[in-house]
């Protein structure tokens, strides 16, 4: 996530200027041709290109409607997980008059944020923080979950024992909430809390669950792919079409032109064709880049800085004094 007030006109080109090397290819050809070899014919009808141009635009808007709701609604979910862990830590402090058993339960929370934190970390094939443009914006930031391994991390919260027992299940975030619901009924069944203190610490439970799901549901089921793939695809032929297009209508420009762009008018379709590509161009790497929010882009909710202010304020419930230091942005982005 972007913490800053924007981003730089200078890091955006940074980040773009691989399609800008490209459009810049495509529209110098057609005009190459066109001016040099004379060949006349290559010119198409403006209104092709500007009727492909409004479905494009139409189709490519509709894709970032789309994926920005996929990123406002992750950043809901882990919002809420967020407020849950609060009440899960009062209710594990006020619940129980057994201080040992109240850390286990808060601990063992952590393990879970940290469990479910690095699942959505793990890579999907259809991601595309892999790619070159993306790639290499990764060293402007850092991704907490890139830095340490998850087995690093959960035994700073949770027994040997318990540690061995996670790492070997397929979903830990899963088996760690398991073990609360454990624990809740053992203490139940030693009266250690009445019948509505263990209704509403399995409610909490559920809830957690429910959130973990909905976060899943985002991680692992895509942007259909029939769509992101017609969207790729029309932004594509648009910017190939689009200089061809553009040179009849540049070429009547010369008419009445004087002095030393008499005649050469068409030449004006290069960077005006590398403009509107960018445009169209920028607008899909946008919408890319917020497809999936928890890739490890610089456009991901900032679930390493939630998980860290959901464990910060727990210590603190528990009286600590010696807390881990909230996360601070790099280049202005933080995750």
């Amino acid at each position: 996530m972007h913490s800053g007030k924007s981003y730089k006109f200078s890091e955006f080109l940074l980040w773009t200027r691989r399609n800008i090397y490209k459009t810049l290819i495509i529209g110098t050809i057609p005009v190459v041709l066109y001016q040099i070899a004379d060949l006349k014919w290559l010119a198409i009808p403006w209104t092709v290109v500007a009727l492909l141009g409004t479905a494009t635009a139409f189709i490519v808007g509709f894709k970032n409607t789309q994926t920005y709701n996929r990123t406002w609604e992750a950043r809901q979910i882990w919002g809420a997980i967020l407020n849950s862990s609060r009440a899960w830590g009062t209710m594990s402090r006020d619940f129980l008059n057994n201080s040992e058993m109240t850390k286990l339960l808060v601990y063992r929370h952590f393990a879970w944020l940290t469990a479910l934190r690095y699942a959505m970390r793990d890579s999907r094939a259809w991601e595309t923080v892999g790619k070159a443009h993306n790639s290499e914006y990764k060293e402007f930031y850092i991704v907490p979950e890139k830095e340490t391994t998850v087995e690093s991390e959960l035994k700073k919260y949770i027994s040997p024992e318990e540690l061995k027992f996670i790492l070997g299940t397929k979903n830990k975030a899963a088996q760690l909430m398991s073990l609360q619901s454990k624990t809740i009924k053992e203490l139940f069944d030693h009266k250690q809390i009445d019948s509505y203190q263990f209704v509403e610490m399995q409610r909490m439970i559920k809830d957690f669950y429910d959130q973990q799901g909905k976060s899943e549901r985002i991680k692992n089921f895509p942007y259909p792919r029939q769509f992101a793939t017609i969207n790729s695809f029309f932004i594509k032929l648009f910017c190939l079409l689009l200089p061809f297009g553009m040179l009849k209508e540049f070429d009547k420009l010369n008419d009445g032109m004087e002095g030393l762009m008499n005649g050469h008018m068409v030449w004006l379709v290069i960077p005006f064709s590398v403009l509107i590509s960018w445009v169209y161009t920028s607008l899909e790497q946008v919408g890319e880049s917020t497809e999936n929010p928890f890739e490890g882009s610089a456009n991901d909710v900032p679930i390493s800085q939630m998980s860290r202010t959901i464990e910060i304020d727990l210590r603190e419930m528990l009286g600590e004094t010696d807390l881990p230091p909230a996360l601070q942005p790099k280049n202005n982005i933080i995750l």
